[in-house]
């Protein structure tokens, strides 16, 4: 397919910064030190003090920091995580690793996000932990649960943990993206913080000396510098998403499709709008060669690889509808206003046909 407006743009989003980033990556391989080192632990510094939390530990992926800090709480067979059908993968796939039932709870209606009550609902004295996901860059509602909450903040990096810790993924395709696969975790939790360092490298301390069984889920100094480089450009480039996202809503209101609730704290990861007849629009956007995505074609909850839970179509209504009728509209910091107003006037032609 042409691809006249994609759905995000990394080349555009690079190229003011490129010497930066090309003098970054130069640093490193003049050190010779390219697992973790002093990138790493200045990027974790930087990356704290703009959140305003007190730790953060590099990973090498978002899906390794769910992973890393399921493990650090030490969630294994015969426990329980209850987390969201509407997610991508890793959010509920760390915990099924580690030998633990996944209890998935519905979404709320308007926001996507994890609906606190029927999380609650679903808890059990087994239950070790809930999982809410900031969908799309929406803050979640964290239920009120006596078990530890850890958020999945992979669509919104600047937020502050409020629960035990968050997950962030730097994708390249994330708002601070990297250029290959690295994640971090994000805790106020100093002991929390210490075992998670630990089970990041291979559960030994001293080198050699394994005092737990970790893994390995280090950041690349590589990946640490150029996360350090685009850093300091995340606000800017959250206050063009934001901007970008309040275009839509405005252009776009009236039309037979429900737009995403705006939130003070919204990361704008992606612009998702619910169209009642989705795939004959994403159909028409694609001739008029802009590219949409669906996030996601399928709850997890009727995954294949689910099926021994006993969940049925029909058992989370509200994150089955939402699978049915979710676009990704283009959305990226470097995205042109004429760029917008072309994805606005397709959509708006083709509720007028």
């Amino acid at each position: 397919m042409t691809v006249k407006i994609p759905l995000f743009d990394l080349a555009a989003e690079l190229a003011p910064i490129r010497a930066d980033v090309d003098a970054a990556i130069a640093r490193v391989l003049d050190s010779g030190q390219v697992v973790n080192g002093p990138e790493v632990v200045a990027f974790e510094h930087e990356l704290a003090a703009a959140i305003g939390a007190r730790h953060v530990i590099g990973t090498s992926s978002g899906t390794d920091s769910l992973l890393a800090i399921f493990m650090a709480l030490g969630i294994g067979p015969g426990d329980e995580v209850v987390t969201t059908p509407l997610t991508f993968f890793a959010t509920a796939g760390g915990a099924a690793r580690l030998g633990a039932r996944i209890v998935f709870a519905d979404i709320d209606d308007d926001t996507l996000t994890l609906d606190p009550r029927a999380a609650e609902t679903a808890c059990s004295e087994r239950t070790r932990a809930v999982v809410p996901v900031h969908l799309f860059g929406h803050p979640a509602e964290l239920p009120r649960v006596p078990v530890p909450i850890v958020e999945d903040s992979a669509h919104a990096p600047l937020l502050a943990p409020r629960g035990v810790a968050s997950a962030l993924s730097f994708f390249p395709t994330k708002n601070l993206g990297a250029l290959g696969d690295a994640g971090a975790i994000v805790t106020n939790d100093a002991a929390l913080a210490d075992r998670i360092a630990l089970l990041r490298s291979q559960g030994a301390r001293p080198k050699y000396h394994h005092v737990a069984i970790g893994g390995n889920f280090r950041l690349d100094a590589l990946q640490a510098a150029v996360l350090r480089t685009k850093l300091p450009h995340l606000v800017r480039w959250s206050a063009a998403r934001r901007a970008h996202a309040d275009f839509y809503r405005a252009a776009l209101a009236g039309l037979d499709l429900r737009l995403p609730p705006a939130h003070a704290d919204h990361a704008n990861h992606h612009f998702v709008i619910r169209a009642p007849r989705r795939d004959a629009l994403r159909a028409h956007l694609a001739a008029a060669e802009i590219a949409t995505e669906i996030y996601y074609p399928e709850p997890l909850h009727l995954a294949p690889c689910f099926a021994h839970l006993g969940y049925r179509a029909g058992s989370l209504r509200n994150a089955e509808r939402a699978c049915a009728e979710s676009l990704a509209l283009p959305l990226h910091p470097a995205m042109p206003q004429r760029s917008l107003e072309y994805v606005v006037e397709q959509v708006s032609a083709f509720f007028r046909r």
